[in-house]
């Protein structure tokens, strides 16, 4: 019985949590459970919804490599409060992401990353985090906090190069992922993956030129179409060579279309 005991007391890795326990993702001090976290002189109080919000982010692989897009807007309810903040990162040599929701929990997690990646450049031994390496990462970080009914409210694209091959994700605010050629968040998995597949319906592969060309069509639709974009936006990309963050460009607008709208 005191063996048994022993193991269950035992810690599963170095600061990592007994067995059954949870381990503590950012976020959350070493004391921290389901009843303390969050408790005030008004209960424990939660997030219950997202307040300054990006929305679409758009997500494609080409032959030699991935690129993500998103626009600059990071609104407020509905008005458009913040218009020059960058959505779209590369995180190191080999990966780039994307957010979409709360932009405050979205800062939270890439201060978390920032350190990990500047832990692994401390190292000085060659070996650096890969896309698939976060991407499960913070499948895990979302599902922890989803778990204890106070959840990061963001989407997040992850994009790179694995050993060569290109790696394309997508995390939710629940944990769930997915991996595909093309992804998108909010409005963009409405508006912008039918028209991107439609391109892509007799093609096995598009360059990169090709690539930009197609996601720069997508940020205009997403402009003409969702109430809450931005007709300024920039493009993550990465490859075997680097990765890097484009722009930022502007929509080419034109809304004489609108002369014709009657009726309201």
């Amino acid at each position: 019985m005191q063996f048994q005991n022993e193991i269950v007391s035992n810690k599963l890795w170095a600061s990592g949590p007994p067995a059954g326990g949870f381990f503590n993702f950012p976020g959350f001090s070493e004391n921290a459970d389901l009843k303390s976290e969050g408790q005030t002189d008004f209960g424990v109080q939660r997030s219950a919804q997202p307040i300054c919000t990006g929305t679409s982010v758009v997500g494609l692989k080409f032959d030699k490599g991935v690129i993500i897009a998103a626009d600059k807007l990071v609104s407020y309810g509905s008005l458009a409060r913040f218009q020059d903040i960058d959505r779209v990162f590369a995180m190191n040599e080999k990966i780039i992401v994307g957010c979409g929701g709360d932009y405050a929990d979205f800062q939270s997690i890439k201060r978390f990353l920032d350190e990990k990646i500047m832990t692994d450049i401390c190292y000085n031994d060659n070996i650096h985090m890969k896309p698939k390496s976060m991407y499960n990462f913070l499948t895990r970080v979302m599902y922890n906090r989803r778990s204890r009914f106070n959840p990061l409210w963001v989407d997040m694209i992850v994009g790179g190069m694995e050993d060569g091959t290109p790696f394309l994700g997508h995390v939710d605010l629940r944990g769930r992922a997915y991996q595909d050629s093309v992804v998108s968040t909010g409005f963009g998995k409405h508006l912008v993956l039918p028209l991107v597949r439609e391109y892509m319906e007799n093609r096995v592969s598009i360059t990169e030129d090709e690539a930009i060309k197609l996601v720069k069509k997508c940020m205009e639709v997403l402009h003409y179409r969702d109430c809450r974009a931005s007709p300024k936006y920039t493009l993550a990309v990465c490859t075997s060579e680097k990765s890097e963050v484009l722009g930022p460009f502007t929509v080419g607008q034109n809304w004489q279309l609108a002369t014709g709208v009657e009726g309201y």
